[in-house]
């Protein structure tokens, strides 16, 4: 993990500021976005002094890191409650599906801000939280493995993943246009639907 230095020793505090000045980005981040909101600004909307925010962090973009390894930890935490990788129903496979888009509407602008503002981190840091997603991918790769280990070829898997996590993305990204047509339910029915009908067509070629 890329690691932000801090003066403060105790790990506790730095766990509880850190969260802090976590939840006050995030706020400033959606109105303001990343480039336009200052660190006075986060230290003021966290509750202390700039001088505070600057024994916990050392540059804004270690803020911006913060906010996106938060952001994807949240994700996969909520991911993994719904997973279990001994169960291989189709019932199973449906409800993670579901689960993860609408987490993502849950998440949409947290999602959104990471998406537009990961570019301004520094290379390594972006590595990092760009694996990150990779891992979550993989994760939904597994529970297609589980699912369905045989009429779905493991490069298949692959694409199917990456097509469902963008799919839940999808979501936030064009709501705007999405929502005219579609409520949350019947987007994640369709797209359900349009999922299936994709792996049984592998299927039947197999």
């Amino acid at each position: 993990m890329n690691s932000i230095l801090s003066s403060i020793k105790d790990p506790s505090l730095i766990a509880k500021r850190r969260n802090q000045i976590i939840i006050a980005a995030i706020t400033l981040f959606k109105e303001k976005g990343f480039h336009r909101t200052t660190t006075r600004e986060i230290a003021k909307e966290a509750g202390f002094s700039i001088g505070t925010l600057y024994e916990y962090i050392r540059t804004k973009e270690d803020i911006l890191f913060l906010v996106c390894d938060s952001i994807y930890l949240q994700v996969r935490e909520r991911l993994e409650a719904q997973i279990d990788p001994n169960n291989s129903s189709l019932a199973h496979f449906t409800n993670v599906i579901r689960s993860y888009f609408y987490l993502m509407d849950d998440m949409q602008e947290e999602v959104v801000i990471m998406y537009q503002e990961v570019k301004s981190l520094k290379r390594e840091s972006k590595d990092y939280v760009l694996q990150k997603e990779r891992d979550m991918v993989a994760m939904l790769e597994r529970v297609i493995a589980t699912c369905f280990p045989d009429s779905v070829s493991s490069t298949d898997r692959e694409l199917l993943a990456n097509n469902i996590f963008i799919q839940g993305q999808m979501w936030g990204f064009r709501r705007w246009m999405l929502q005219k047509q579609f409520t949350l339910e019947t987007y994640v029915d369709r797209q359900i639907h349009f999922l299936m009908q994709s792996i049984q067509v592998e299927a039947s070629n197999g």
